[in-house]
C-alpha cells in the first residue's frame, strides 16, 4: 500500500449522454485547429515533435500501448506553451491589418511593412514560466515588445529564460491568479495587450485564440498515431492548470471522434485542483493560496471560463494527484526499460506517466481501472508537455529522489 495520500478521482456519469446538451466546440474543430498548424508551418523553427512509443512500459503496465508526445522540442523552448501564445499574437496583428490568419505567414508579420503600419505594441502576460517564455519569445521575433509578470515563489531560472528572449520580467508578490489580474491592471494603465490562456468575463478573444494554437499539438498527435496504424487512443490523460491545453485537447477529440472519442481523463496536482474541484461541485470552482505545488505550470485556481464547459460536458475523469505522482512520471521516464526511449519530462510533463504507472500497478486502484475500461486492449496517449525547463529541480527530484513515492 502507498504510504502516503492516494489519487483522488471523480467521474462525469452524463458525458457519454447523447442527450445532454453540451458546449459548443466548433472553435476547436478540425478545420480550425488546421488553420493554426499552417500558421505555425511558416515558422522557419517548426518542426514535429516526437511521438514516443513506449513498448516496454506498456507491457510491463498491462496494456496495449503507450504513446507520449514530447514537448520539450518545441522551436528550442524546452516546452509546448509557444503555441498558444504565438499563435494568439499572430491572430492579433492579423486582425490589426484585416487580414484573415490564413493568408498570412510567420515571415510576413515580421517584416518591416507590417511594423511600419502597427508600431509598437507590447504584450503582457502572467505565468509561471513556459507561457511568458513563448509570449516574450513570439513578440521578440516580430518586433515588439512583451512585459511578464510572474508569481511568488517561480523559479529564479525560468525568469532568466524569459528575459533572455527580451521580455522585461519580474517576480511579483502575488500568487498565479492574482498576478493574472495584476498584469490586466498593468494593461489598462499602459494601453499594453493582455495575451493570459485563461478566459473571464469581457476578455475571451485571445484566450480562444490561444487554445486553437494549442491544437497544433494534438492534430500532430493524430497524425503521428495514424502512422503506427491507430485510428485513434482508447484513452487519453491530460494535465490542467487552468484548463486551456486540456480544453483544446478535449474539445478536438470530441469534435473529430465524436461518441467514439477516447475516453479522456483530466489531471491536476491536488494543491491546485480547480478543475476537480469544478466537477465535484457541477460548476466553476475558484482555488485560493499559494498553491505550492512542484507542478508550477498546473498551479492555478482559476478555470479559464471557455474550456471548463468543454471539460465540464466532454471529459470522462478527473483526477486530483499528489505530487509524487509527478515525480515518479519523472523518473521512469528518465530511467527507462531497456528498449524504450529515455525522455527528459519536467514536473508538469511527467504527471500522466505517473498517473498511469501508479494506477496500473497498485492493487488499490483496481476498481478505478475497471471502471475507465483500462486493460490488455488499451492503447493510451500521454502528452509531456515540458521538458527540464528547472534544470535544478529537475536533478533534486530525478538524481536524489524528491518527492518519492513509497
Amino acid at each position: 500500500m502507498l504510504e502516503k495520500s492516494l489519487i483522488k478521482y471523480v467521474f462525469n456519469d452524463k458525458v457519454r449522454n447523447t442527450e445532454y446538451k453540451k458546449a459548443n466546440i466548433d472553435f476547436i474543430s478540425d478545420e480550425e485547429i488546421k488553420k493554426a498548424k499552417s500558421f505555425h508551418e511558416s515558422f522557419s523553427e517548426y518542426s514535429v515533435t516526437p511521438l514516443h512509443k513506449l513498448d516496454n512500459l506498456a507491457k510491463i503496465l498491462g496494456v496495449k500501448n503507450i504513446f507520449l508526445k514530447d514537448e520539450s522540442y518545441r522551436f528550442g523552448l524546452n516546452a509546448f506553451k509557444v503555441l498558444g501564445g504565438s499563435y494568439a499574437i499572430g491572430k492579433y496583428l492579423s486582425e490589426k491589418l484585416r487580414i484573415d490568419i490564413s493568408e498570412v505567414s510567420f515571415d510576413y508579420l515580421r517584416s518591416k511593412e507590417v511594423k511600419e503600419k502597427l508600431g509598437d505594441i507590447t504584450f503582457v502576460t502572467a505565468t509561471d514560466g513556459n507561457h511568458g517564455r513563448g509570449v516574450a519569445w513570439a513578440a521578440n521575433q516580430l518586433g515588439q515588445k512583451s512585459v511578464v509578470y510572474m508569481p511568488k515563489g517561480s523559479s529564479k531560472i525560468r525568469l532568466e529564460n524569459i528575459k533572455k528572449e527580451g521580455a522585461e520580467a519580474s517576480i511579483t508578490e502575488k500568487n498565479y491568479d492574482e498576478t493574472v489580474r495584476f498584469s490586466n491592471e498593468m494593461a489598462e494603465k499602459h494601453g499594453w495587450v493582455v495575451v493570459q490562456d485563461t478566459a473571464w468575463e469581457g476578455y475571451e478573444d485571445i484566450p480562444t485564440w490561444i487554445m486553437q494554437g494549442y491544437g497544433t499539438l494534438v492534430h500532430e498527435a493524430m497524425e503521428q498515431l495514424a502512422e503506427y496504424g491507430i485510428g485513434k487512443p482508447t484513452h487519453v490523460f491530460v494535465q490542467a492548470g487552468v484548463g486551456s491545453f486540456a480544453g483544446t485537447v478535449q474539445g478536438y477529440l470530441a469534435s473529430k471522434f465524436g461518441v467514439e472519442r477516447p475516453v479522456t481523463v483530466v489531471v491536476e496536482p491536488d494543491l491546485a485542483p480547480c478543475i476537480y474541484e469544478s466537477a465535484k461541485l457541477g460548476e466553476r470552482y475558484i482555488v485560493t493560496g499559494d498553491m505550492h505545488t512542484i507542478m508550477a505550470g498546473l498551479a492555478c485556481g482559476e478555470p479559464n471560463t471557455i474550456s471548463w464547459e468543454v471539460l465540464k460536458d466532454y471529459s470522462d475523469a478527473y483526477f486530483s494527484c499528489p505530487d509524487y505522482v509527478s515525480a515518479r512520471g519523472m523518473r521512469l521516464l528518465a530511467s527507462p526499460l531497456k528498449g524504450d526511449p529515455q525522455i527528459i519530462s519536467g514536473e508538469s510533463g511527467a504527471i500522466g506517466a505517473g498517473v498511469i504507472s501508479l494506477i496500473m500497478e497498485k492493487g488499490c486502484y483496481k476498481e478505478l481501472r475497471e471502471k475507465l475500461g483500462l486493460n490488455e486492449n488499451s492503447k493510451i496517449l500521454i502528452i509531456s508537455t515540458e521538458g527540464d525547463t528547472d534544470p535544478k529541480k529537475y536533478r533534486d527530484i530525478v538524481w536524489d529522489g524528491d518527492y518519492s513515492s513509497i
